[in-house]
């Protein structure tokens, strides 16, 4: 008889959400366009990294991709990270699917950096909502493991 071997990956989810913060965000915009505005708007460098892309199969064999942009600031080790939640109607965190996209803040000080993008966030236009999100709520995180 062989062993079934599984993979515990709470170790990794604590080390990678260590100093971190996640901002659950709802906006209306494509994930490209969405990200050219945060650029824009807080004068960072999001940039898509194809081969990180999420890809999500499904029980009907279906493979949907949700972009992830990174950004790693020069000035400082603060790292950001934009994930799209939504690809065709598909989710890829059912348990936030009202939600459009998570923008994760990787710093010494994360929840007052998040709070502070917060308040940024809910004056521009294009966003409807914006909030912080507990890792330890979320049943699909390992999604956000890249």
């Amino acid at each position: 008889m062989s062993a079934k071997l599984v993979l515990n990956t709470n170790a990794m989810q604590d080390d990678f959400f260590s100093d971190a913060a996640l901002i659950g965000i709802v906006s209306a915009l494509p994930a490209y366009r969405f990200c050219w505005l945060l650029n824009e708007h807080f004068d960072w460098q999001l940039k898509r990294e194809g081969e990180s892309d999420i890809c999500l199969k499904t029980s009907q064999n279906i493979s949907y991709y949700f972009a992830l942009y990174r950004y790693h600031a020069k000035t400082s080790s603060n790292e950001y990270s934009l994930y799209q939640l939504k690809n065709n109607k598909q989710a890829l965190l059912p348990e936030l699917k009202q939600l459009d996209f998570i923008l994760m803040i990787k710093c010494q000080d994360a929840e007052t950096e998040a709070e502070i993008y917060i308040d940024a966030l809910r004056k521009i236009s294009e966003v409807q909502l914006a909030q912080i999100i507990k890792p330890e709520k979320l049943k699909n995180i390992d999604y956000l493991l890249v």
